[in-house]
């Protein structure tokens, strides 16, 4: 299963809030085996939205959007959501009703168009705040809100699988470009994906999804680098 993240939000691209939200998204997908292929951000704006989605759900098996839902009028990632799919914004009453009932707000307190989803979307209920998420043809909307996206995505998140993949760091301390030789003969060897990172030291990334040969790829690693013992 692969999946793109759209995270939502003028102030991710004016650099005012971290995009804690994808990291954390990236870390619970791939621990469950799903790829993710791309992470990209896009302001308040209801046509780039629906762009940005139109284009990745006919690309991905699925496409998490989060940021800009709710009620207040920076607040489009519905509106965009809709226009991709070809979907009218419609209250939907499952979604009112919950929150009425199990949020324990008044109807009379809510803003206008809180409970406002595409035409025929699943409401995602929001056990932390208000407003609720929706899927919808293998789109799923959830707050920007740390706490209520992650709260949100748990109840979802059985809906995304794949093949766990295992992993396996080798710390060298060589230049990166002393170990050029080695890290494809490590790919020659192995049936692995590779990556180097450096920094004080390299770290080298070996992932696959068989676990033996993750570990078989590491030891013959480790046994042809300078890694002063520290091995993963």
């Amino acid at each position: 299963m692969d999946v793109a993240i759209v995270t939502v939000g003028d102030e991710l691209l004016a650099g005012r809030t971290t995009n804690t939200n994808a990291t954390w998204l990236c870390e619970r997908l791939v621990d469950r085996g799903v790829a993710v292929e791309r992470i990209t951000t896009v302001p308040d704006r209801i046509g780039e939205i629906a762009r940005v989605v139109n284009e990745y759900r006919a690309e991905y098996d699925s496409v998490i959007v989060t940021g800009g839902v709710g009620p207040t009028h920076d607040d489009v990632t519905m509106d965009g959501v809709a226009a991709a799919l070809g979907r009218d914004l419609e209250e939907h009453p499952a979604a009112l009703a919950w929150i009425v009932e199990e949020g324990g707000y008044a109807r009379e307190d809510l803003t206008d168009g809180t409970a406002d989803l595409p035409a025929g979307a699943r409401p995602l209920h929001n056990g932390v705040g208000v407003a609720p998420g929706a899927a919808l043809e293998g789109v799923y909307v959830l707050p920007g809100v740390p706490a209520e996206m992650r709260g949100m995505f748990e109840t979802i998140e059985s809906e995304f699988t794949g093949q766990k993949r295992f992993r396996e760091v080798v710390v060298a301390d060589e230049p990166e470009s002393a170990l050029l030789e080695r890290l494809e003969a490590l790919r020659t060897e192995f049936d692995v994906s590779v990556g180097s990172y450096p920094g004080n030291s390299v770290r080298v990334s070996i992932e696959s999804t068989d676990e033996a040969t993750v570990e078989a790829a590491a030891a013959w690693l480790r046994e042809r680098v300078d890694s002063s013992g520290r091995g993963t």
